[in-house]
């Protein structure tokens, strides 16, 4: 099947470059042919996020999205900002923090129902969307390397590797240009930034984990409009991260757990934290007595200004998480992705309209590097390295006034803050840390991580081959577990990774099982364990989680 521009995955970037392309052909008279696949089985059924939004992409995508119906439903109308101890906190005054940090003009919303929305008005002006569509091997055109599509929708293969009778060998889809839009750390995205050392030059890319939960509350506990952050406990002084919690829509509370990948401690569970952080007073007052509708996690471009890759390759290029426009301060991206959506857009119609085809959209590179993306994380581009280096307290001092000094000055005494190890490489030896003792979940406002990962709606095929790849298989026992304790079993946020013995009381012959069934396609193993032996692939096409509201 051959398009003028084939987009891989239907996020925010990927469906707003769609409709920017449909929008520039309309206006010209003009006609070109754009599909979009999505490994969900719907649009927007992978997606989650906090979410505040700030509309400014979509005002330029559609001025009149109010009009037209878009699902940002509930505007922000109090900001709270807390560093929370053990039991008691502090509510830091908004004026001390600088005005990008405020959330004026932003929406609190589900970004899952925000892109099932962008689906229907790409649907609607003829862009051809297939859910359901993992795309799982990058179409080379040999020996220059330029993308030429992608294979998509192979099905029917069981776990040993063999067709089943259900095999459907999948299809070939080809692009003039191909966008990679897969989100964080997507597979084909790490395969072609390899081939074409799109990260030379470039700092390692960072990330954090997301943790989130959608509640219903009772009422008389709503507060429609509240964006509230900390952080600080239950977190130490060098362990980045912190919370968010928003009121919107039906009675909805949206609280939610970020944990910086680079932590040392591999003892450290970020599920646990999130759910014994639920019990400090502050948060509990906000969801006693309601119920907890869905769960869900996924990893965060943290890297910034000084990660971003090259963003063109011969046949197409990166937009969105995949290339990594999160403002770690803001704690937004789904506007920067928009955008940078948007500009690829914009070379590729150009090219294709010039009768070009399979060349690099050099135009996007010189287009983002004038955009107001890239202004935006370079004046935020120290916070993330400042944190890490100096922790908490020194660090989001020295953050918050560097932030200062560029709104005022667009200038920084720190000049660009270099990130150093990978998150994988920031993993400490057991020996130097004690194992953490955490909370049992009373039910109530705690829970496992197996009950979980029931409320998120994950399902994959059992016959299917895993899609979580040991590149040597006895590295998990032989090398992770005397090292490290294995810290694949307490990372993952969904129960994925196990360590069992045929004899749990002596410890004895050591076994790593992986329930692949439970994986939540958040890809914190693939970037946080220590021998990057573990490689996470597609699975089938409409495996995974099914977000709603998220």
């Amino acid at each position: 099947m051959e398009y003028d521009v084939l987009i891989v995955g239907g996020g925010p970037a990927g469906l707003a470059a769609a409709i920017r392309l449909k929008q520039r052909a309309e206006k010209d008279g003009k006609d070109i042919s754009v599909a979009v696949l999505e490994k969900s089985a719907e649009v927007g059924g992978h997606i989650l996020s906090g979410a505040v939004i700030d509309p400014k992409a979509l005002n330029e995508l559609f001025p009149d999205w109010k009009a037209m119906g878009a699902p940002l439903e509930t505007p922000v109308t109090k900001d709270r900002f807390m560093v929370l101890g053990p039991m008691g906190q502090i509510s830091l005054p908004m004026a001390m923090l600088p005005p990008m940090m405020h959330n004026d003009g932003c929406y609190i919303a589900s970004l899952g129902n925000v892109t099932r929305w962008l689906g229907e008005q790409a649907e609607g002006m003829g862009v051809e969307v297939y859910p359901g569509m993992a795309a799982s091997h990058v179409v080379w055109d040999e020996p220059s390397g330029r993308v030429k599509g992608v294979v998509a929708g192979v099905f029917g293969i069981d776990k040993h590797g063999a067709p089943t009778g259900d095999f459907q060998p999948g299809i070939e889809l080809h692009g003039k240009y191909v966008f990679i839009a897969e989100g964080v750390r997507g597979s084909l995205a790490k395969t072609i930034t390899a081939r074409h050392k799109l990260q030379d030059g470039k700092q390692p890319q960072k990330y954090g984990i997301g943790l989130k939960e959608l509640w219903q509350v009772p009422p008389e506990k709503h507060q429609p409009g509240l964006a509230q952050h900390t952080t600080g406990w239950p977190l130490d002084e060098h362990t980045g991260g912190g919370s968010f919690m928003y009121h919107f829509g039906d009675n909805y509370v949206a609280i939610g757990y970020v944990v910086h990948l680079n932590y040392k401690n591999p003892f450290l569970s970020p599920f646990d934290e999130f759910q014994r952080f639920k019990h400090h007073p502050a948060i509990a007052e906000h969801l006693e007595g309601g119920t907890r509708i869905s769960y869900g996690a996924r990893a965060i471009t943290e890297g910034g200004f000084q990660s971003v890759p090259k963003l063109s390759f011969p046949g197409g290029a990166l937009i969105g998480c995949s290339a990594g426009f999160v403002n770690v301060p803001r704690i937004k991206g789904s506007h920067n992705a928009m955008k940078t959506g948007m500009l690829a857009a914009d070379a590729a119609y150009e090219a294709v309209m010039a009768g070009r085809s399979g060349d690099e959209l050099v135009e996007y590179q010189a287009a983002y590097e004038a955009s107001w993306v890239f202004k935006e994380l370079k004046a935020v581009r120290n916070a993330k390295p400042l944190l890490s280096k100096l922790g908490t307290t020194l660090g989001g001092a020295a953050g918050l006034f560097d932030l200062w000094t560029n709104h005022l000055t667009g200038l920084s005494l720190f000049g660009t803050q270099k990130h150093g190890k990978t998150d994988a490489q920031s993993t400490e030896l057991a020996s130097k840390h004690k194992p953490i003792a955490y909370p049992k979940p009373d039910g109530k406002l705690s829970f496992d991580k197996l009950s979980s990962v029931f409320i998120s709606n994950t399902n994959h095929a059992e016959e299917q081959p895993a899609h979580l790849k040991l590149l040597d298989p006895t590295v998990p026992i032989r090398v992770n577990l005397p090292k490290y304790g294995e810290p694949a079993r307490l990372y993952c946020p969904a129960g994925v990774y196990e360590v069992v013995y045929a004899d749990e009381v002596a410890r004895t012959d050591p076994k790593f099982v992986i329930n692949a069934q439970n994986c939540v396609h958040c890809k914190t193993c693939d970037i946080k364990d220590p021998s990057q032996n573990i490689v996470w692939t597609t699975p089938e096409g409409g495996g995974g989680p099914n977000y709603p509201n998220m």
